[in-house]
């Protein structure tokens, strides 16, 4: 197994697994275990798949995705009551997911298309829709609501690797400074509380005012 199908097979259980705690905060039996496990963990990878034209979507062509799923949701419905903060292993597995998904997405995209720029739009898509389908379904507020850096650090990876890539690293180098600078931003937010400006109205309107 080489560095990439390691990263990739990281990844799903990652996601998976934060899949499976969205479902151990919502109390849920075995199958809903498993449900949100694959849900969170092939999210990112099938929408990429649908978007290039990869068809049938990487989870059809390779069961092992989804045994990987529906191991690691049973794993967690059997010990996620011995950690104290499920939402705090939520959301640093899911950094950790969402970094190494930002370069491989970019990959993928580059490897099919050879453009820039669809590498770093399906890097940051397949880093960030597992997690956004998780929260949606599980009725949790998306981090696409929350002011929170996430989308931006997953399309800093995807745009590291790219720009790696375009300088002729070798291919493990670029997947090694890919997903630290994703998981430097998205890891230093979630310890700082950093987080970018938002839009506020002026004093005296709503936003939702119209001419």
């Amino acid at each position: 197994m080489n560095l990439l199908e390691f990263l990739d097979y990281a990844a799903i259980a990652l996601f998976a697994a934060t899949g499976a705690l969205s479902a151990s905060r919502k109390q849920l039996d075995l199958i809903g275990f498993m449900f949100f496990a694959a849900l969170a963990g092939t999210g990112g990878g099938t929408l990429r798949d649908i978007i290039l034209g990869q068809l049938p979507v990487f989870w059809v062509k390779n069961d092992t995705y989804i045994l990987i799923c529906v191991v690691t949701g049973i794993v967690v419905y059997f010990t996620a009551h011995l950690f104290e903060s499920r939402y705090r292993m939520l959301v640093w597995f899911d950094a950790v997911g969402m970094s190494a998904y930002s370069a491989l997405g970019a990959a993928k995209g580059l490897m099919l298309t050879g453009s820039p720029i669809v590498a770093i739009v399906t890097g940051m898509l397949t880093a960030t829709f597992g997690g956004i389908l998780r929260d949606i379904v599980a009725g949790e507020p998306s981090v696409l609501l929350r002011p929170e850096i996430y989308v931006s650090a997953a399309l800093a990876g995807a745009g590291v690797y790219t720009a790696a890539h375009h300088f002729g690293l070798p291919q493990d180098i670029c997947f090694l400074i890919a997903m630290a600078t994703a998981f430097v931003i998205r890891g230093g937010a979630l310890r700082y509380g950093c987080t970018f400006p938002v839009y506020k109205a002026r004093a005296g309107r709503h936003p939702d005012d119209v001419m």
